[in-house]
């Protein structure tokens, strides 16, 4: 092997000395938008793995679907930042990464398959550590309880069992706070972290933030401070996380109705692609799928929506952009129409589906983290006023798109 000799103090930069050296049982950092959190967590895995030659790393998010595009491209670029690239193996089906020198691995699951979280075993060292991404999405305490049981057994003499878990803190009341933050203990570290600590931003990244706190001072106060984000007044209280098998309830009900919608998005906003079923008659609503995602071209979209199985069904988007309706809809997306809309559209759309009972499965994380944090918008004396915020409205909008029908048109102008 060659040695590379690379200085890390330059290639990880400041604000993470902390986060670099501590050797407690759970490493726990809340951060802003390009905070660096993530990008740092996979350097100090990659190079701390080649370091110690019995650990092994278990990299967790809430649906395995997300880690691809997340905590498998951040630790890909870890290994190209530190020029390991010849002494690591990549593969993606399944994911999985091996330090080669000694057959060290990088393992990669998600909730939704509990049994495969619980059930690893390695054949180099030990599962020492782990690495929960996004766990604002793990809505439950109980759930974390049943991971942090996967990391045991003995470890060598000067190896370290550690959980490292990254978030943006959308919301206060999350047992994340109350656990490692209210009250942190000897054996956490709890860190917030924020945009202002990551040397790399050029000013036209730093403008973003500084257009985020002057028109969006809410949203700045958590994806640009990395403060926890307050909740008071939500738009949506009638709902639940269930995991629930969509052929299931369709077959047990005939008379249940797909329904979809689609609101669009590109750079700063993702594009929101919203799936469930509807029980007319006994009020419930059932969200089963969703596409979530920026920079997004119309053949993307289509492509997208395609893969998951939806190109023939009736799909209602915001009609404020009737040429990518038009172009969707040439592209293949045949049953594609605009939105109504209309005069007290919103409120009259809200108030209807307040009254439905909802059902999100587990895998439509992010559908889970906007219906949590939509709220309604305050006067300039803080009394909540009947008017969601212009935030966390993505996926909802489109289901109130994709509900259009069925709330019927008496707001029409």
């Amino acid at each position: 092997m060659t040695a590379i000799k690379i200085s890390l103090s330059k290639t990880v930069g400041k604000g993470y000395n902390k986060f670099w050296h501590f050797k407690g049982r759970y490493r726990v950092v809340k951060g802003s938008r390009a905070s660096k959190k993530s990008k740092t967590t996979a350097l100090w895995f990659i190079s701390n793995l080649m370091k110690y030659p019995q650990a092994n790393l278990l990299v967790i998010r809430k649906t395995y679907r997300t880690l691809k595009d997340s905590c498998f491209t951040e630790l890909k670029w870890a290994i190209h930042r530190l020029q390991v690239d010849s002494w690591w193996e990549i593969k993606e089906s399944p994911l999985e990464m091996t330090y080669k020198p000694t057959g060290q691995k990088i393992y990669f699951r998600g909730l939704d398959d509990p049994l495969k979280v619980t059930s690893i075993t390695v054949d180099i060292g030990v599962l020492c550590w782990a690495w929960l991404e996004e766990a604002y999405e793990v809505m439950s305490e109980a759930d974390f309880d049943t991971l942090d049981e996967s990391i045991r057994g003995e470890v060598s003499e000067g190896l370290f069992k550690q959980w490292t878990i990254t978030f943006n803190p959308w919301n206060e009341h999350h047992w994340l706070k109350k656990r490692f933050f209210d009250n942190p203990d000897e054996d956490t570290l709890a860190l917030t972290t924020n945009y202002m600590c990551n040397e790399w931003l050029d000013s036209a990244d730093k403008k973003v933030f500084e257009k985020m706190k002057q028109n969006n001072p809410r949203r700045y106060e958590v994806a640009g401070l990395g403060n926890w984000g307050i909740v008071d007044g939500l738009v949506y209280e009638n709902w639940h996380e269930l995991s629930f098998n969509p052929t299931e309830i369709i077959k047990n009900n005939p008379k249940i109705k797909s329904v979809f919608g689609l609101d669009f998005g590109y750079t700063n906003d993702p594009t929101a692609f919203f799936a469930g079923l509807l029980d007319v008659e006994n009020k419930k609503l059932y969200v089963f799928d969703e596409l979530y995602q920026k920079a997004l071209s119309n053949k993307d979209i289509y492509e997208k929506i395609t893969a998951m199985g939806f190109r023939k069904e009736r799909i209602v988007a915001d009609s404020a952009e009737p040429k990518s309706i038009h172009e969707l809809r040439t592209l293949g997306l045949t049953a594609i129409q605009g939105a109504k809309k209309g005069k007290d559209s919103i409120m009259y759309g809200v108030q209807w589906i307040q009254d439905l009972e909802i059902f999100i499965h587990p895998r439509c994380v992010n559908f889970l983290t906007e219906i949590s944090n939509y709220t309604f918008e305050k006067d300039k004396f803080g009394n909540t006023i009947n008017k969601p915020i212009d935030d966390f409205n993505h996926l909802m909008d489109a289901m109130r798109y994709a509900l259009e029908r069925y709330i019927g048109n008496r707001w029409l102008i």
